[in-house]
Formats: structure tokens, sequence, C-alpha cells
């Protein structure tokens, strides 16, 4: 494991010994000799007393950090360092340990939680250390939405400093824009570090925990494009492509963003993904180039060993996805409609799940959760048609396109060579762009578009098929959708063509083949609604915190990019965007930033204050909504968030704010499997 050894590279107190003298000269012993971890400490004497008492944190957004929960009882002027595994929250450690006898009673948690993170008058101060292994920090953090004054927290740093071995190189860390206005008022004796300081210390990333088993393989972003790797590679690339056909694994020199189309795709194929600074000069990967290995990407740590040729294929067999069926399309329903129309919203208890899979098969994933959102107060959504499948069933077949994919599926050749493939599928798109477009759907497009929902504006031809954006395979940027202008006809007819094509991509034909799906069941349809042309932002956004796997500190997660070229979930080289936690349930509504944009003014922020609140009530209403479909109020216990796209636009009304339009929700597959 390549984290472990980093333990002993603090700078205070890091031997296993008893009396390493501190920077004050105090000589620390260690106070935990008990084999089972103790349920807390008064005070923390050695990296052993540490270890035996830290978790994985509850919220992970800085990567590889152990953390150990503190509390400060006014009641009596005492320290605690509570066991965090054994007590997740600060309520299960204080209502067992400091509640009665000759000590006030801990009411109840509702209560507890209320006061003690709120209350000016409360009685605990709760917070808790954590260790960051790549900068060799520790660091006091108290929860971001947490209104402790600056009396509070300098009192706690302190008393930590005063009980613990690494007091004396103890900083605080504002963990919200919120905790870091009222920690200005700290004095210069509290080192205090941002988390883009403590970022830039940190060289591990885990993003998708997983095993995987490939042959390891040194390339590039750019070089995948053109030549595609095997779906038996396990990559080291130098940053994150945009997409990527089905490989074993993931490992990139550049940080990625958790909503990148790659992890989203790694996760819903429980493939390992995971960042390493200096990966392509790493001397244990370097070592292992072109040879089987297994990588393991855990929360703290990762790894990676050789392995047989034997044992490869067996963890193939052993892990090889069960196979996909989609939905039958249906091509009965052949009429243009308004994507009001493509789902019916259940009444009298009906389910709202079986509602959308009933509409994916004649008009596909995403414009049936349009067609759902379209409809949910406080999400603002702009008006859509969609042309159903039948349409691409009838374009494929009258031109003899189906004919041609079943000569390429007949080909041995072409199902063995991924160039063969690639060469062939190449000359199927060739085929679809020449092809003629039904002319009654022609007119039928033509005569919406002037209608005043489309009047004057380019249209936007998105896909949405019956393989793409549902729970269990999202297909994430599987598919590509295109731009015509109606003024200009020929552009609208290459934007439907180009649309229908991606179907047949190489990337999504690997991805299909992969899960085992007939090529034959999909179908596409087009959901088309105005262009975007000149947004003021754009972004993606996750309802619930991917950060936290106990659903113990729910936050939204934002990425959100100022309206440019630059794309929000795989930026160019050297671009950043606003990179947020949104705690929307919370009182006083704080934002974490993780990281912030360099396309805007320094010291200022992508969106506003009031377009930040206008997107979560927005994202609130989503989650509460497609709960229905997908999470607890369908009976999911699991993981449940919807992954939702943005826009901020001020095209109708100029010169005023931008204003919200959401684009698209899905389910969203969490951080691993």
């Amino acid at each position: 494991m390549f984290r472990r050894a980093l333990w002993c590279l603090l700078l205070v107190g890091c031997s296993q010994a008893t009396n390493t003298p501190d920077a004050g000269g105090r000589a620390w012993a260690c106070v935990s000799t008990a084999t089972m971890a103790p349920d807390d400490l008064d005070e923390v004497g050695c990296l052993n007393d540490f270890t035996q008492l830290a978790s994985v944190p509850i919220d992970a957004t800085i990567p590889g950090a152990r953390s150990v929960k503190v509390v400060f009882d006014t009641a009596d002027g005492t320290l605690h360092f509570q066991n965090s595994t054994r007590f997740t929250v600060h309520y299960d450690w204080v209502s067992t340990h400091r509640s009665g006898g000759s000590l006030p009673v801990v009411p109840s948690r509702a209560s507890f939680n209320t006061t003690e993170y709120f209350s000016p008058e409360r009685r605990f101060i709760l917070a808790a250390v954590s260790f960051y292994e790549g900068p060799g920090v520790f660091a006091l953090e108290f929860s971001p939405y947490d209104t402790a004054s600056a009396e509070m927290m300098r009192t706690l740093h302190e008393a930590v400093q005063a009980h613990a071995y690494f007091g004396s190189a103890l900083v605080f860390h504002p963990t919200s824009d919120a905790v870091a206005l009222e920690a200005k008022k700290l004095p210069a004796s509290v080192k205090q570090m941002t988390t883009d300081q403590l970022f830039a210390g940190i060289d591990y990333q885990p993003l998708t925990l997983a095993t995987g088993v490939g042959r390891l393989r040194f390339t590039t972003a750019a070089e995948t494009e053109v030549n595609p790797p095997s779906n038996q590679d396990l990559l080291v690339l130098d940053q994150a492509p945009n997409d990527i056909s089905v490989v074993r694994g993931l490992i990139t020199q550049t940080f990625q963003t958790p909503l990148s189309h790659i992890n989203v795709l790694s996760a819903n194929r429980g493939t390992p993904n995971m960042g390493l600074k200096n990966a392509l000069t790493n001397e244990k990967l370097k070592a292992l180039d072109g040879k089987l290995v297994k990588l393991t990407v855990g929360a703290l740590e990762w790894s990676v060993v050789e392995v047989t040729s034997a044992e490869a294929e067996a963890f193939w067999a052993a892990h090889k996805p069960t196979p996909v069926t989609l939905p039958a399309f249906d091509v009965t329903k052949t009429a243009v409609v308004d994507v009001e129309d493509c789902t019916v919203l259940p009444t009298d208890g009906g389910s709202l799940r079986e509602a959308i899979k009933e509409s994916v098969r004649a008009y596909g994933g995403k414009a049936a959760q349009y067609s759902v959102l379209r409809r949910i107060p406080n999400v603002p959504v702009r008006p859509a048609i969609v042309v159903p499948m039948a349409a691409y069933d009838q374009f494929m077949r009258s031109n003899g396109l189906y004919t041609l994919v079943d000569s390429y599926l007949a080909d041995e050749s072409f199902r063995t060579d991924a160039r063969v493939r690639v060469t062939k599928l190449n000359e199927l798109h060739t085929a679809i762009m020449a092809a003629p477009v039904d002319q009654t759907l022609q007119d039928t497009i033509l005569a919406r578009s002037k209608t005043a929902n489309f009047a004057g504006s380019k249209l936007r031809f998105r896909t949405s098929t019956n393989s793409e954006d549902l729970d269990g395979f999202p297909c994430a940027g599987c598919y590509v959708s295109h731009t015509g202008n109606p003024t200009n006809w020929p552009t609208v007819l290459d934007a439907i063509r180009e649309t229908w094509a991606s179907t047949w991509s190489f990337r999504t034909f690997e991805e299909r083949s992969f899960y085992g799906i007939d090529h034959h069941s999909v179908g596409m349809a087009l959901l088309i609604h105005r262009n975007f042309p000149d947004e003021e932002a754009n972004g993606v956004a996750v309802t619930a915190n991917p950060f936290d796997a106990a659903g113990l500190d729910p936050a939204f997660y934002v990425n959100v990019q100022a309206g440019g070229d630059a794309e929000v979930v795989a930026p160019p080289a050297g671009v950043k965007s606003d990179e947020l936690l949104y705690y929307f349930s919370q009182p006083n509504q704080p934002v974490t930033y993780i990281t912030h944009s360099n396309l805007v003014a320094p010291n200022t922020t992508v969106l506003s204050t009031t377009q930040t609140y206008q997107l979560g009530r927005a994202l609130d209403a989503i989650h509460t909504y497609f709960s229905k479909a997908y999470g607890p109020a369908a009976g999911n216990t699991g993981w449940y968030a919807m992954d939702v796209e943005f826009k901020f636009d001020d095209a109708d009304a100029p010169g005023q704010p931008a204003t919200l339009w959401v684009k698209q929700a899905r389910p969203y597959p969490g951080r691993g499997k």
C-alpha cells in the first residue's frame, strides 16, 4: 500500500516510541496501551493513540485523511478525543459518556444537533482533528455549517494543542466560507491553512473505489482518441479524457472532478479510477509497464501488483458484467410531441419509476426524465419537443443501414479486431450522413421551429435512447448532441443525422459490447429545445454529498464554470472550475469551496449568492421528486442521488442577472460498487 509510509514522515512525534519531545520540549508518551482501542482518550500522546481512535472522515472532500472527533465539555472544562470508528458522530459518544450522574443530561439527538452546532449558548464545542497524509498536516476542523464563534474556535484549538503530541504543529482549517469569515477574528497564534493549501500537498485522489485487472499501459488522453485502448488495458494517463472506451482501470496524473464522464463511467462499470500526481514517472508503475497487474483503489490508499495470465483470466471471468437487457423500444408512437406528453405522471399511488420506464421505450431516458422535470415546481426547464424512436427506426430501415450493421456483426475480423471496428464504424457514419431524412419529419420540425417556444433560435438536437440516463446503466457521454439552424436547413439535417449516428460511435459500441447488449435493441429519440448560444455559466451537480458515504453530512456537490468554451467536467489543462459543497438543508446554508475557477476575477465566484440559492432550491426539488422513482420514497435504502446538468443564461432578459435553466437529470451511480 502506498500511503502507509507517509505516517512516518510526520514532523512532530512521528515515532511510535515514547518520550518523544515536541517543539515545546515536552516529552510525550503513549496513553493507550490496550490492544483494543478505547472509547476515548483525554490525551493523544503518540501516533498509536491517534490511529486507534481515527476513522475515515464522514466528509472525505480532501482525500488521504484520517480523522478523530474532539469534544470540549464546558460543563467541567474537559477535552475528549472520541473513538471515531466506534462512535461515528459526536452525539453517539456524548450521549453515552457525558450524560447524567454529576453531569447535565444530554437531550435528544434533534435537540443536541440544533443547540451544539448552532447556538451561542451551547454546552459542547465539537470538531475533528484530521491528519492529511500528503502534506503531513494535522488540522482542527469544525463542521462547515457550525456557527461557533472565534472564541469557541480558539478555546478548542488551545485545548487540543495542550493535550496532543502534535499540538505545536496543529493548524486550523476553515471548512466553509462562513467558518473562514469567523476565523478571521482568530489571533495570529492560531495558524490557519486553506483548502487550496491542503490540496497542494495531496498526491493521491481516490475516485471510484474498486479493484481491476488489466495490462498496464502508459499513454495520453489525446492518444486514446487516435488509437483506442483495448478493453483489457489498465491505463496511466497524463490527464482525464472526456470519454474513453471500456478499459479495466484508470490512473490520471492530473486530478479529476468526481462528475467527469470517465468517473461516472468508471463507477457504473465498477472499474477503479484514481488521480496520482507524477503518475507518468512513478517508479512502481513504470516497473510494471506492459505487464498484467491488479490495481486496487481504496479510500485512503492504493496498491498495484503483477498477476499471471491465469489470474487475469480468472478475474475477468469472475467480474464479467451481468448482461444488460434494454427496454424494448416502441415504434408504434410515431408523432412528434411536446415533451410533457412523453411521461404520464402517476396518480393514486402509481409508480413514477414504472411511468419513466414506459416512456423510455418510445422516447428514451433523457426525454422521459426531462418530461418529469418540466412539471416539478421551482425547476426551470426549457420547453421542448420529442421526435420518437420510430423516426430513427424508419431512417435506419429505409436507407438499408441496419443491413450494413448486420454485415459488420457477421464479420469475424470486425468482432475480434478493434482497428477493423473503428474503420467499419467510420464507414457507417459516412453512410448515415449521406442518407435522406423523411420529408414529413422535416416538415413537422420546420413547422414547430416557427412556434413561439422556438422562433428565432437555433435548435439543440439531444440524444435520448433506451440505453442512457437509466438507473443501472447511465452510459454517461455515450451519445453526442448537435445544433442546427432552421434558417439554414442543411445544418438541421446534419444535426439530426450526426445525433443519430452517435448511436454507432466506436466508444458507444464498445460500451454496449462490454455489457453484452444486443446492438439491434438500441433506439434513439431526439429531444429538441432552444440552444443556449452564450450562457453565463454552465455546470453539473449531484443532489447528495459524494464524499459522504454514510449520508451523515448531506450537501449538494456542484461543479460550475463561467460561460465560454471550457468544458466543466473535462476542462482543458490548467483550467479549474468552482467546485463546491452547498449545505442547503443547514441553517445559513454554508458553502465549502474545494477549488475556485481561474476564469473569473480573483476572490470572486462563478455564481452569486442568489444564483446559488436558485440552484439549491431546484436541486432540492429534483432530489425530493425523483426519490419516488429511485430513492428512499421508492424503497431504496442504499445510495441515492440525481446527476443534474444546468445553465445560467440571460437570453430571455438581456442585461438582467442570468437565471437558472435545468438541462437534464438522471440517476447518479455513486462512488463505487
